[in-house]
C-alpha cells in the first residue's frame, strides 16, 4: 500500500497531517488476518500473490477505516486500539472521520486498477462484493444494529445476523476472494463463501469469549465494554462452555469444508484453529 507522501495520478496533494494519522490507523500492528486470507484462498486456486495483494490491501484499508470509525465517541468510544491511542486520540475527531473516509476510498481505488493483472470483469466483481460486504447490508449495517443493541438487547437470532454483518461479512469476502480471482466454478465460490460465514462466526464468537476472559493488556483494547453496555453476546446469552463446544463444531465444519482441497487447505485449516483457540 502507498501511504506515504507521493502522489497518484489525479491527484493534487496528500496532506502531511492526514497521512500520519492514517499510517497511524493501518501500520499500528494488528493480526493482518483478513488480507491473509484473500492470500491465502487466491493460492489455494493458483493466483500468484502478486495479482492477489491488492485485493488483500484494499481488504485491510475496508477493515482498518472501520475500526478507525468504530472507536470515535460516537460510536464505541474506545481510547485504545492494539495497545496505542485510537486515532482520534493521538489527533482529533475530524482528522479520524476523514482518515476512514480516505481509506474506504482508497480500498477500491486499488481495487479498480488494471496494473494488478486481473481482467477487468474480475475487478468488477471484487468490487462489488467488498462493497456489498461493508455496505449497509455488511459491515456498516452491522454497526448501526451493534448501536441499537445498546438499547433494545436482541435475542439469539439478532445477535447472530448483527455478527454474521458487522465481523463475518469481511472474513466471508477474504474467503471468497480467491475463489472470484481464479473465476473458480459456483461450487468452489460457494464453498469458499460457507467457509468464510463459518471462521467468521468462528472469529467473532471467540472475541466475545476473549473479551470476558481476558484482560485490557493482553487484548490491547478495552475489555468488557459489551457486558457494562448492557449488549447481548452469544457468549452472554448461552454460557462460556457452550461457546467453547461451538467453537469446536465450527472448526470442525470449516475443517470439512476444506477437504476437497486436500493437502492444498492445510494453512486455511491451520487459520480455522487460530481463529477459535487464539488468545488475544
Amino acid at each position: 500500500m502507498v501511504l506515504g507522501r507521493s502522489t497518484l495520478e489525479g491527484e493534487t496533494v496528500r496532506p502531511d497531517h492526514l497521512m500520519a494519522a492514517i499510517r497511524h490507523g493501518v501500520l499500528n500492528g494488528g493480526k493482518r488476518f483478513r488480507p491473509f486470507l484473500v492470500l491465502e484462498s487466491a493460492r489455494l486456486f493458483g493466483v500468484v500473490q502478486q495479482s492477489a495483494l491488492p485485493a488483500a490491501a484494499a481488504l485491510e484499508c475496508v477493515h482498518c477505516y472501520s475500526l478507525i470509525h468504530d472507536d470515535l465517541p460516537a460510536m464505541d468510544d474506545d481510547d485504545v486500539r492494539r495497545g496505542l491511542p485510537t486515532v482520534h486520540k493521538a489527533f482529533d475527531e475530524a482528522t479520524a472521520i476523514l482518515a476512514g473516509d480516505a481509506l474506504l476510498t482508497f480500498a477500491f481505488d486499488l481495487l479498480s486498477d488494471p496494473g494488478c493483472g486481473l481482467g477487468a470483469e474480475i475487478r468488477v466483481r471484487l468490487i462489488s462484493r467488498l462493497a456489498r460486504a461493508a455496505g449497509f447490508g455488511g459491515m456498516a449495517g452491522g454497526q448501526a444494529l451493534d448501536l441499537a443493541a445498546a438499547e433494545t438487547r436482541p435475542d439469539e437470532l439478532g445477535v447472530v445476523t448483527l455478527q454474521a454483518m458487522k465481523t463475518g461479512a469481511l472474513i466471508r469476502f477474504a474467503c471468497e476472494a480467491g475463489a472470484i480471482m481464479a473465476d473458480a466454478p459456483a461450487a468452489d465460490l460457494n464453498r469458499m463463501r460457507s467457509f468464510g460465514e463459518t471462521i467468521g462466526v468462528a472469529f467473532q464468537l471467540a472475541d466475545d469469549l476473549l473479551d470476558v476472559t481476558q484482560t485490557a493488556a493482553a487484548m490491547g483494547k478495552a475489555t468488557g465494554k459489551d457486558a457494562d453496555a448492557g449488549k447481548a453476546t452469544l457468549v452472554g446469552l448461552k454460557g462460556e462452555a457452550w461457546a467453547r463446544d461451538e467453537l469446536a463444531r465450527l472448526v470442525a465444519k470449516a475443517e470439512t469444508l476444506l477437504e476437497p482441497y486436500g493437502e492444498a487447505g492445510h494453512i486455511l485449516r491451520d487459520a480455522a484453529r487460530f481463529v477459535a483457540w487464539r488468545q488475544s
